[in-house]
């Protein structure tokens, strides 16, 4: 019995009190965006607490990959529901989500007192962070993945075309060819081993929750047509945002810029005011709605309208994930399906070194200095073993210094 399968079999469920712990634990230490996210996820769930296997950690990213929405929450609400069910899932969203975004609804109540307290070399110690959180994952998972030199050459090529044609929809387009080169290079005899998520959801439910996610999109224009109301209005633009953005974090913001600056529920000055402060909290960057919720200018506002638009744009993500994994998991045992993943693993590898490159590493290193730090962050986490959220400390504080001293 693998590691994995033991693992899930002597904890499993876990009650979803101790699910919300350790997720709270991420979201309060898990600085960097989704692909660090990732990162800090295989750390905590893979190497350290062997929850699932290298490959299913790979599959599950993958699946994620191709939904619209946050990959990270998706992949940490998909980790809760096979640990606790549904209210594993909702306690694991709600661990890794809720600090940053208390924190960020605060900052908008707040804004005109403490805009300016976050000091920029402690944001940049905090960058410089994610390029090894970020190393590590690719090196990690291209040992484990990438084995012979048809995968490494699917790495390779993904990284260069997703680097010549960085959009979510190049994303999704090399996911889908590397399917295709894995399912005519790869031709294994018979079903792989597999560690299977102990997900309980059914197909008919999973049809059921697909069926409301497509319901909502639709019938949310036509409702606020219909009835015109500023509560409806935030949830439909904010339901829209997280139901058509692929790649997530950071491809998000165009589109939420969109809805509510012209509109004037939120002025252009407020919102990069909060885009800069999202930089610097832990957590997936879809908590910058519960930001412009509270930051509105019509009601709902404050605590009641940041409500309200982070739970409008993370719902497709519950409906996603639940509709899509009873289908993912009965998929993934086929022979077939396992050459495809096969080559979808390799270029998921490919896209984390892509990522590696930029943005992770040309927004933080920049000087000297900054290369020294990322690899000394590198090293405390490869070979000292540190955990994430100490080194993370350590590079905040280590950024400011450099910023005052050089």
């Amino acid at each position: 019995m693998s590691p994995a399968k033991s693992a899930i079999k002597k904890g499993a469920p876990d009650r979803a009190w101790l699910v919300f712990l350790i997720f709270l634990r991420l979201g309060l230490t898990s600085f960097g965006g989704p692909i660090a996210h990732l990162g800090y996820f295989r750390d905590e769930f893979v190497t350290r607490r062997r929850w699932l296997s290298e490959h299913s950690y790979a599959d599950l990213v993958a699946l994620c990959q191709f939904l619209p929405g946050p990959a990270s929450s998706q992949v940490g609400i998909a980790l809760g529901l096979s640990r606790a069910g549904f209210s594993g899932a909702l306690a694991a969203w709600a661990g890794f989500t809720l600090p940053s975004a208390i924190v960020l609804s605060l900052f908008a109540l707040g804004l005109s007192t403490w805009g300016s307290a976050f000091p920029a070399g402690l944001l940049h110690g905090l960058k410089v962070v994610a390029v090894a959180v970020v190393a590590q994952a690719v090196w990690g998972m291209a040992r484990n993945l990438c084995t012979d030199t048809a995968r490494m050459t699917i790495a390779a090529v993904s990284t260069c075309v997703i680097l010549l044609w960085p959009t979510s929809w190049g994303q999704v387009a090399v996911i889908a060819a590397a399917a295709i080169v894995g399912l005519t290079l790869f031709k294994p005899a018979q079903a792989l081993a597999h560690d299977p998520l102990p997900i309980s959801i059914s197909r008919r439910t999973g049809i059921a929750l697909l069926g409301l996610f497509f319901a909502l999109l639709i019938g949310l224009p036509i409702l606020v047509e219909a009835w015109p109301n500023q509560t409806l209005a935030m949830a439909n633009a904010f339901y829209r945002a997280g139901s058509l953005v692929f790649g997530g974090g950071h491809v998000v913001l165009p589109l939420l810029q969109a809805a509510v600056v012209p509109s004037g529920w939120v002025s252009n000055e407020t919102f990069l005011a909060g885009y800069g402060m999202a930089q610097a909290v832990p957590g997936p960057l879809f908590t910058f709605s519960a930001f412009l919720g509270a930051s509105m200018n019509l009601p709902p506002n404050g605590w009641i309208g940041a409500s309200i638009c982070l739970i409008a744009i993370f719902l497709p993500s519950f409906l996603l994930i639940f509709g899509a994994l009873p289908f993912w998991e009965q998929l993934r045992r086929s022979v077939h399906t396992q050459a495809a993943l096969a080559g979808v693993n390799a270029a998921v590898v490919g896209l984390l070194l892509a990522a590696l490159y930029q943005p992770v590493w040309t927004s933080a290193v920049q000087k000297p200095e900054d290369f020294g730090l990322a690899l000394m962050a590198f090293v405390a986490l490869m070979f000292w073993k540190l955990p994430p959220w100490l080194v993370v400390l350590g590079c905040g504080a280590a950024g400011w210094l450099l910023s005052v001293v050089l």
